[in-house]
């Protein structure tokens, strides 16, 4: 007799791309409401997965008790147990290769994301550029589950409904009488981070109009800038270790606008279908890392006339010489007229 199918999908960091796989897994439950899928990843990123049908959660607890090739092993006998028949890697790092190895000892069907590793050289190379929209992210993991034989299409996503803020939340920030604008300044690298002086008049420009902001972020030093940021400008408030996470998606899901920079938190607006304007530096969404299913004008991209050679790297980490103020170039005003013509 033949098993219910029931996939494995493995997407263990950082933030962004595990918010990434979310609209993809949601389509596929909608198209095959008869699949069982157990998500492995981070305990922080459970809640990006509340509301799935037909999905579990487990944490891997790649710090503790599944550290290392033993760790990994006594996670996959945990895995194993649910009666797991495919497996759909969606990282392909040492540990996710590790954890499918063991799977595909017990004749699990196993397939992986291809990265398109050598493409996105040729896409980031300072000279002799192949300069082309790449397959996004998103169509890679669907890819995935179709080489495991389940046909998926991300064209056309389900519309919403919203998160309901929780009494938590609306302690903190009210309710809503205008239109909300969420902002998160911050990225892992400075390539990727707008100034913040321009930022700042972002902030004042869009503050000004009435319109209230809320400034996302993490860590002491980021803390600390956004709160400087909440005392000088009216309508605005730094939410940055105010919330969880859980709560944190509450609020995003409430914004009528997401500003913020080729980072994680595009993508969890962007999952909840969420306006998303993206500003890039360093970068581009030709890398395939633009958010799920937003127009492509909502990318405002630096001068390309004064710096041809952009992106420099998929991910920021590395500028070309001359290119350190390569976000200098978006102005203010460029971003401001695009969240007003949004609104």
């Amino acid at each position: 007799m033949q098993k219910t199918p029931h996939i494995l999908i493995i997407r263990l960091s950082a933030m962004g791309d595990v918010a990434m796989t979310v609209p993809v897994i949601r389509a596929f439950t909608e198209q095959h409401p008869e699949v069982t899928i157990t998500v492995v990843s981070k305990s922080f990123f459970e809640p990006l997965f509340d509301g799935i049908s037909n999905l579990s959660f487990v944490a891997a607890e790649v710090k503790g008790k599944h550290k290392g090739v033993i760790g990994l092993y006594r996670l996959y006998r945990e895995l194993k147990k649910l009666g797991i028949t495919h497996v759909a890697d969606f990282h392909n790092v040492l540990r996710s290769k590790i954890l499918r190895f063991f799977f595909s000892l017990s004749k699990t069907h196993v397939k992986f994301i291809d990265k398109g590793r050598a493409e996105k050289k040729a896409l980031t190379t300072e000279n002799n550029k192949v300069f082309k929209q790449l397959k996004t992210s998103h169509q890679r993991y669907a890819d995935v589950l179709n080489d495991l034989g389940f046909k998926t299409s991300i064209t056309n996503p389900k519309v919403l409904e919203k998160r309901t803020l929780s009494s938590s939340v609306i302690e903190l920030v009210g309710q809503k009488k205008d239109s909300w604008i969420g902002i998160a300044p911050f990225a892992a690298f400075a390539g990727k981070v707008y100034p913040l002086s321009l930022m700042e008049e972002v902030i004042f420009g869009l503050s000004s109009k009435g319109f209230r902001l809320f400034l996302f972020g993490g860590g002491k030093q980021e803390t600390t800038v956004l709160n400087s940021l909440e005392k000088k400008h009216k309508n605005t408030l730094s939410i940055a270790g105010k919330l969880s996470f859980e709560e944190e998606l509450e609020l995003i899901g409430s914004l009528d606008v997401m500003v913020s920079m080729d980072s994680g938190n595009a993508h969890l607006a962007a999952t909840q279908q969420i306006k998303t304007i993206t500003l890039w530096g360093v970068t581009h969404p030709f890398a395939g890392f633009a958010p799920f299913h937003q127009p492509s004008d909502y990318c405002i991209l630096p001068d390309l006339k004064k710096y041809p050679k952009i992106p420099c790297s998929i991910y920021g980490n590395k500028v070309f010489d001359g290119y350190e103020k390569t976000m200098e170039s978006i102005s203010p005003n460029e971003v401001i007229e695009k969240v007003f013509s949004i609104l």
